[in-house]
């Protein structure tokens, strides 16, 4: 989208000619557009922390850090990073959970002109590899815990620097001792000559920086990669501009006018993923909240964070709120201190959403939880279930200056309201593109008729005459497993290249807590035999290449796999299987009571 730069040194997006807005009529106090800030993620960040100082920016494990002492933090890992060589436009890698020093590095990382290559820590190592190649990164960031899998592969990389920081050097002394004694004592030591670059060695080599180490940068300029896994087995990296994060943060807000300034949100999602690292981190550091950093969680921890904090907005998957109303330990939970609950990720049935929101009313909430919708080409969420006004089954309406459609699959034809078709959006948030993959671009990103740039996202919903979008389902083949998009194509590419495969089909098996479970079925390669010996070795293969929250729980073996008409391998009829089976052994069940 074109934008201009008002009186304020702002930018603004005018509203398309041409454009259909059905949804103008139910925004109430919410607004169509927005003033953007014309500079960086930093810079943004930068601006906030100049207003207020001595707020709490983040807690982590009791541990608050202010504004002013995040930017110090920043500026000195930025130094550092300029003191090893870090240039304008490299790739740095963070591959780490929700940590003070990934909030460090990703912000410094802005600072001095560089690209954050965001990553999930328990990639398999084969993933990590290909992450670090596609990327041509020469700079990566991970916890002492994970170093052996990066050691294992890089030299298959164009890696220079592996910094290694530790959980326990951000822990206050009490709670260090604590964890020093339990998950501390876990982690295998590094050896003393790994060619590594400890944390505080790191920090402390900033020190010898003397020049000018800011690089100042465009709001279209690239500020971090995501990855999202193709429907063909080929993983995408999503590049996403400075832009694109400060829009999104100017629109989550707006769509939540019951935000102030010092409001706590619990980033429980990962930084890896756009709603983690757009909504749960960025959004609340450049406007004054507060993130209470949770590197790793169970329903459990979660349900005592909200209390412990008081939080004011929690975000998480369908799977995780089913899993907090089963907990005893809520039971007499008061949880008046939320404005908002946001669901995304996965669809959220009507079932639940009644059940979650008797469940916040009966413990003093006078909201309800809002369903969202998104895409990583669009960093995260796009469109918002409005805080007055819900839909059964609906995911909401879009945010500021972004403007939704529904055409007929494949093409820029827009359909009627109430007619079924693929989702398609525009707006600030629109990444600018696949990374090395113009082809791939060119066919998700298109300009149509109207002169706006359209997200075609592969899903299928409608549009009702009042602009709230209805979601029917995934044009994509795509498996999602606790709010984690699994594809099985690149499942089965993997499972494909091992010698004792001829052939293999991933399905997503429904799961009553994971909603999806992953289940592969193979074909062994000729002469291989079909026993618990090969199984357990194609496991121990997919554990070394496939990331855990993607691991199968069963592997069956076939002596042939259905097939279509055009000779492609039938996965909805193994999925019908899969799915009378269950049916039947519930039946069976009920029977038996």
């Amino acid at each position: 989208m074109n934008y201009n730069i008002n009186e304020n040194g702002n930018i603004v997006f005018p509203i398309p000619e041409g454009v259909d807005i059905p949804w103008k009529s139910q925004l109430g106090e919410l607004p169509l557009t927005l003033e953007y800030t014309n500079g960086t993620i930093y810079e943004k960040l930068e601006a906030v922390a100049e207003k207020y100082p001595n707020n709490v920016a983040f807690s982590f494990m009791g541990r608050n850090t202010t504004y002013r002492q995040l930017i110090r933090n920043i500026n000195d890992c930025a130094k550092a990073l300029k003191t090893i060589g870090t240039r304008e436009n490299d790739r740095v890698t963070i591959a780490m959970p929700n940590c003070p020093q990934a909030i460090y590095m990703l912000y410094a990382v802005n600072l001095v002109g560089a690209v954050a290559n965001m990553i999930h820590p328990l990639s398999a190592e084969k993933e990590i590899e290909n992450y670090l190649n596609m990327s041509k990164s020469v700079t990566v960031v991970t916890l002492d815990q994970f170093y052996n899998k990066i050691e294992a592969i890089r030299e298959n990389t164009s890696i220079v620097n592996v910094i290694i920081a530790r959980i326990k050097d951000e822990l206050s002394k009490p709670i260090k001792a604590g964890y020093m004694l339990t998950d501390g004592r876990k982690i295998q030591k590094i050896p003393y000559d790994a060619p590594v670059i400890q944390w505080p060695q790191f920090i402390k080599l900033g020190k010898a920086c003397s020049w000018n180490y800011k690089v100042k940068r465009k709001p279209e300029d690239v500020a971090a990669i995501l990855y999202s896994g193709g429907t063909t087995g080929t993983t995408k990296g999503i590049e996403l501009t400075n832009l694109n994060f400060n829009a999104l943060s100017e629109q989550v807000v707006a769509a939540n006018p019951m935000f102030r300034v010092g409001d706590k949100m619990l980033a429980a999602m990962p930084l890896f993923h756009g709603f983690g690292l757009g909504v749960c981190i960025h959004t609340m550091l450049s406007q004054g909240g507060s993130c209470i950093l949770v590197p790793r969680f169970t329903a459990k921890s979660y349900a005592k964070l909200i209390t412990k904090h008081r939080c004011n907005f929690i975000a998480g998957v369908p799977t995780l709120y089913e899993a907090l109303l089963r907990l005893p330990s809520m039971e007499k939970a008061d949880l008046s201190c939320l404005k908002g609950v946001f669901s995304g990720g996965d669809s959220l049935s009507v079932e639940l959403k009644k059940k979650f929101d008797k469940f916040l009313y009966d413990h003093k909430a006078s909201i309800q939880i809002r369903e969202g919708y998104g895409t990583t080409e669009c960093v995260t969420a796009s469109c918002l279930t409005p805080p007055l006004k819900f839909k059964e089954g609906s995911i909401g309406i879009p945010f500021a200056d972004t403007y939704y459609k529904i055409v007929k699959p494949g093409t820029d034809e827009k359909l009627p309201y109430g007619e079924e078709g693929e989702i398609v959006l525009a707006g600030p948030s629109v990444m600018k593109g696949y990374l090395d993959m113009p082809e791939e671009t060119a066919d998700t990103l298109r300009t149509h008729s109207d002169g706006l740039t359209w997200v075609h996202t592969g899903d299928l919903g409608i549009m009702d005459n009042e602009g709230f979008i209805h979601f029917k389902g995934r044009a994509k083949r795509m498996i999602i497993s606790s709010g984690y998009n699994i594809y099985p194509a690149q499942l089965e590419n993997i499972f494909d290249a091992h010698d004792k495969v001829h052939m293999s089909c991933v399905i997503g098996v429904p799961d009553d807590y994971k909603m999806e479970k992953v289940k592969v079925f193979v074909m062994p390669a000729e002469g291989v035999p079909k026993n618990d010996e090969t199984k357990e070795e194609l496991m121990a293969y997919a554990r070394k290449n496939i990331a855990k929250y993607a691991m199968p729980y069963d592997i069956e073996f076939r002596d042939s796999l259905p097939k279509t008409l055009v000779g492609k391998v039938a996965y909805r009829v193994l999925e019908e299987e899969e799915l009378a089976k269950i049916e039947a052994a519930k039946a069976s069940e009920e029977a038996t009571e």
